[in-house]
């Protein structure tokens, strides 16, 4: 069934999936700095689907280097079968986003995760990678993992406080000159 408004996608996901629905719960709830806002999955065909890729190639080119960022080539990306998108939406406003896939059946890859410059600091970075890890958890992978640049202080600490540990640093990862964290979370099986 398509979905024809911003509403009945909301409602769309939560038949689909009781993890989508508790990801936005949470996000209200358990993230008390993030005042406003759902963390939302994107799905293609969407009503919103131009406007939200749109806001989010704006945002791709203000916060990553050309060389970095994924603007020329974010719907291929969305094509891909084992990827996925999530943004936080305000009042028909996109906030921020965050990419993930899952390339095997044993890991996961958080690859974007960006907040409009004048929204950081309000829990919407929190919110995405919760969901993003839960997303990834569902898929029943062993291990998310990610690369950050780790004079991205603000990124490195939210990654930490969500449980990911440096796995090992990364020379000339984005540049010759710029080195990255590569940055695991482990799921553990028995909860």
């Amino acid at each position: 069934a398509a979905v024809t408004t911003h509403h009945q996608q909301r409602r769309y996901l939560s038949s689909l999936s009781p993890l989508v629905k508790i990801t936005r719960d949470s996000a209200k709830s358990n993230l008390s700095k993030m005042e406003k806002g759902v963390v939302m999955e994107l799905i293609r065909g969407s009503t919103n689907w131009a406007k939200v890729v749109e806001d989010i190639v704006k945002l791709e080119k203000k916060t990553f280097p050309k060389h970095e960022s994924l603007a020329q080539t974010f719907d291929g990306e969305l094509r891909k079968r084992n990827a996925g998108l999530l943004y936080v939406d305000v009042d028909g406003e996109t906030m921020g986003y965050a990419m993930y896939s899952w390339p095997s059946s044993l890991s996961a890859s958080i690859t974007k995760l960006a907040v409009k410059e004048n929204c950081r600091r309000q829990g919407h970075g929190e919110a995405l990678l919760r969901a993003a890890i839960d997303k990834c958890r569902s898929r029943k992978v062993q291990r998310v993992s990610l690369h950050v640049d780790p004079t991205r202080t603000a990124a490195v600490n939210l990654y930490k406080k969500l449980g990911f540990q440096v796995d090992c640093l990364v020379k000339s990862y984005y540049s010759a000159d710029r080195d990255a964290y590569r940055m695991y979370l482990d799921f553990d099986d028995s909860v």
